[in-house]
């Protein structure tokens, strides 16, 4: 009699709240009573987390500086038949969190990856900030040098979508600062403190009046999302007419003055135009 071939494992990426426990999901506790291991950014939050549901699943510590020999151990747990979870220290795994090297590499090897969902901080704040939500960018946290990080605000100054970011709390004003420098004192924004924890505050106003409130209205502790309008006066992107303009110009000139001239005909940004042209 043939055996039955062995069962593959799953992993799960679960998403576990941002603040308020009352957001985990009854199938996110379900997942994580069941599972035969839990892959953890910090076991100490997440056996917090646990206690707190009355769940004992065992933990193992998954985080950006022991990824590579944890994805081959839990790859090879998989591989076995077990069932694996994947947490963040709160929110969903991936957004701004370790877990990609886990999924990409779960996938590659044909095992099932099945998303549980749950909070994530960039969209609560995007909801409740009052800003345009048909179309944002999410940027996570802006790079931490001065040099880098305004490079950066220097890409994102036209863009017309709204914008998420993350900040931590210590670099919070030096990035409030550099926006207005970069978007202007004017632009409307949204700084969202301690997402559905008991201090929650979603605090509207020009990036200036926010500057301002900083340490006076606005605490410096907790953590915080900021949304920013986008740049209504930027010029729409017609993809196809810059591509055709570029490749009329680039026939007769040399790359940088045909980069140069469409810029200027269609209104477009030269680093916008590098990321749509792929120069």
């Amino acid at each position: 009699m043939t055996a039955a071939p062995a069962a593959r494992g799953k992993l799960y990426v679960v998403g576990t709240p941002i603040g308020n426990l009352q957001d985990l999901t009854p199938r996110a506790r379900e997942v994580l009573a069941n599972v035969d291991v839990i892959a953890a950014e910090d076991t100490r939050r997440t056996r917090g987390l646990l206690s707190t549901i009355g769940v004992e699943t065992r933990l193992i510590a998954y985080h950006e500086h022991n990824e590579r020999e944890r994805v081959a151990e839990l790859l090879e747990r998989l591989a076995d038949g077990a069932a694996v979870a994947l947490v963040s220290d709160a929110g969903t795994p991936l957004v701004s969190d370790p877990g990609l090297k886990l999924v990409q590499a779960a996938r590659a090897q044909h095992f099932d990856v099945v998303p549980v969902p749950g909070p994530t901080a960039a969209i609560v704040a995007l909801c409740a900030a009052g800003l345009p939500t048909d179309r944002f960018v999410f940027e996570g946290f802006l790079p931490r040098t001065a040099g880098a990080r305004a490079q950066r605000l220097r890409e994102l100054c036209h863009e017309r979508r709204t914008l998420v970011f993350y900040e931590a709390v210590h670099r919070l004003a030096a990035t409030l600062a550099a926006l207005g420098e970069h978007f202007g004192a004017d632009r409307q924004a949204v700084l969202a403190r301690e997402l559905t924890k008991v201090y929650e505050q979603i605090r509207s106003g020009s990036l200036g009046e926010l500057v301002a409130a900083l340490g006076v209205d606005v605490p410096l502790l907790g953590e915080f999302v900021l949304v920013v309008a986008g740049d209504s006066s930027a010029p729409e992107v017609d993809e196809s007419r810059a591509r055709e303009i570029y490749s009329a110009l680039r026939a007769e000139l040399d790359p940088t003055k045909a980069l140069h001239l469409t810029a200027t005909l269609t209104g477009i940004s030269r680093n916008a135009l590098y990321k749509l042209l792929r120069i």
